[in-house]
């Protein structure tokens, strides 16, 4: 694998990234921003100019020449319902994320980072001798491009049927990581990802089951707020009527019920943290609540996993556990004696984003992936 990748993944409070040389990594750096800093701006789109300084500066102290970067990847933002796959960063995809239409969330940040840093090296290497910019294999353009982003959408449409009609299920997922898992079991048995039928289910601080088949994601839940297993902070699926009660018992605001579902649900509504190794330790240590609780979690992750393994009428070649609570032994080992049934059961354990954006950064230098292009107008229904 040759080239040099710089990888970009935003979070609320955080900026994380990494660079990448001929395959390896030569550091991974997490930019925090402090609470001070991000309250001096209105949006989180604001933030732009802050946390492009925050890269730059960085690379710079590193010894990292932005000259030598050959392609910037990025975490993919909520955007309309596409394909999966790698997509070039383009004005229509940066005024998507501007508008936040589909959702604001700092993860909409990272391509328009990666774009604005790849105009940077652009611009640094125009600069540079003609000459030193051939012998030093920098003449090529720099360019900016996502991967996988969350709200991918390629479910059968009667996968999408829901209760009532103006409520029908939509995709809000862990892609990236997810599908690089199902590329990485695919090549560990000598295939392509496009040859097997794989569940896989992410356990972090978001739930997400996937269905892959022939190298298409058929089937997934909604882990932001719509359905799904129990989260450290998101409820997952709850009942609708007791919600509805709730809703209207003038005693919660619109926000504080949203927040309720995400960010102060799961573990964190149940014991006031989010801290799965907490939770798991307590169980261990003869805490009934807990371990009651870690039951329930493993089984809602199970009930989804078989339920999703109906839509292929059971023929699964694996099942794969991934996300950061894929560590836990006491949990693996409840969920796999739950569903083995159904297929064999693969650990990789961890978000694996920045990773996964390596991997598809180096896909792309290689030729190996199609080059997608975002158009709004051509969005899938």
């Amino acid at each position: 694998m040759k080239g040099r990748i710089l990888v970009v993944n935003t979070g609320s409070t955080s900026t994380k990234i990494a660079v990448y040389d001929s395959g390896e990594k030569l550091f991974e750096k997490n930019l925090t921003h402090t609470a001070e800093e991000i309250s001096q701006y209105e949006s989180v789109m604001d933030q732009t100019p802050m946390r492009r300084d925050a890269i730059t500066d960085f690379l710079s102290e590193s010894g990292i020449a932005l000259e030598s970067i050959d392609l910037v990847m990025a975490r993919g933002g909520l955007i309309t319902p596409i394909q999966t796959g790698v997509y070039e960063v383009n004005q229509a995809m940066r005024d998507a994320l501007v508008e936040g239409k589909d959702g604001v969330h700092a993860c909409n940040l990272s391509a328009l980072l990666a774009d604005d840093i790849a105009a940077l090296v652009n611009e640094a290497r125009e600069a540079m001798d003609p000459m030193e910019r051939v012998r030093k294999g920098m003449s090529g353009k720099c360019r900016a491009f996502i991967a996988d982003p969350p709200m991918a959408d390629e479910m059968l449409p009667e996968v999408k049927v829901g209760g009532l009609p103006e409520f029908p299920r939509r995709t809000l997922f862990h892609a990236l990581n997810s599908r690089a898992m199902v590329r990485r079991y695919a090549r560990s048995i000598g295939k392509t990802n496009k040859e097997v039928t794989v569940i896989v289910a992410h356990m972090g601080g978001g739930s997400s089951v996937s269905l892959h088949r022939n190298g298409l994601v058929i089937d997934v839940n909604d882990s932001l707020g719509g359905d799904g297993p129990i989260s450290p902070e998101r409820a997952g699926s709850v009942p609708g009527f007791p919600l509805v009660e709730k809703c209207f018992s003038g005693k919660w605001t619109k926000d504080q019920i949203k927040k309720r579902l995400v960010g102060r649900g799961g573990a964190v509504a149940y014991f006031g943290t989010n801290d799965f190794r907490e939770l798991t330790a307590r169980a261990e240590a003869g805490d009934k609540e807990c371990e009651t609780f870690i039951k329930g979690y493993c089984i809602s992750f199970a009930k989804y996993i078989a339920a999703v393994s109906t839509v292929v009428y059971g023929k699964v070649d694996a099942i794969i556990l991934t996300g950061g609570i894929a560590y836990s032994k006491m949990i693996v080992d409840d969920i796999r004696e739950r569903v083995g049934f159904i297929a064999p059961v693969e650990v990789y354990a961890g978000e694996n984003e920045l990773e996964s954006l390596a991997e598809n950064g180096y896909g792309i230098l290689a030729g190996e992936f199609e080059i997608k292009e975002y158009n709004r107008d051509r969005i899938i229904s």
